[in-house]
């Protein structure tokens, strides 16, 4: 992307570009970047710059002389050195008076209908016979938005009543009692007697 603030430059052979307007300080003297259409960069002394009315900047010089850096390297090859330059933004804040307002506050009356619903709370209150009998006070209790409170009295009643007077109770024991006494218990017990075979019976045999 070519800047707006680049001028066109074209060179002894015809080779062309466009030059930035700020000069850089090379060497200790003043050169302009050039930015050639092979899209190569260079640094131009200003005393070479020649302004053309017709191709607008001109520079004697050719192309080779132009890349050609006449300060050798060490190891005999050439080098061309081309400083890299970038701008900076510096952005300040002034603060600058444009002018002021002045301010009046101005008391208006307006009249308004104010509707709003206010909420009012009646209590009706009924007693209603009951005349159960019960075995201990009921505790208040809440049906709804009704609040019942339950409202008792002693009365003497006479009656009869079966009444429990003793009880006769009888308990079983059980006792384990050792008492030891001789009992004659029989039993068979076999005896082998062994028996000799006699003499004549054994030649009667033979």
């Amino acid at each position: 992307m070519q800047r707006s603030d680049q001028v066109s430059v074209i060179g002894k052979d015809g080779w062309r570009g466009r030059m930035d307007p700020r000069p850089i300080e090379y060497n200790g003297a003043p050169h302009l970047m050039v930015h050639l259409d092979t899209g190569e960069r260079v640094l131009v002394p200003t005393d070479l710059l020649q302004s053309d009315q017709e191709r607008g900047y001109y520079i004697p010089v050719t192309l080779g002389e132009l890349l050609r850096d006449p300060a050798p390297s060490q190891n005999g090859t050439e080098e061309l050195v081309i400083p890299v330059a970038a701008e900076e933004l510096d952005v300040k804040k002034r603060r600058w008076d444009t002018g002021g307002v002045r301010v009046h506050l101005a008391v208006r009356e307006r009249e308004e209908t104010v509707d709003e619903p206010l909420i009012r709370q009646e209590i009706q209150v009924e007693r209603v016979p009951i005349n159960r009998p019960v075995e201990r006070p009921p505790a208040p209790r809440q049906e709804g938005n009704v609040t019942i409170i339950p409202v008792v009295e002693e009365v003497l009643v006479v009656e009869k009543r079966l009444m429990l007077k003793e009880e006769v109770r009888i308990t079983r024991r059980q006792f384990e009692a050792h008492e030891p006494q001789k009992v004659i218990l029989r039993s068979e017990e076999p005896q082998i007697e062994p028996i000799q075979p006699q003499p004549n019976a054994e030649k009667r045999a033979a």
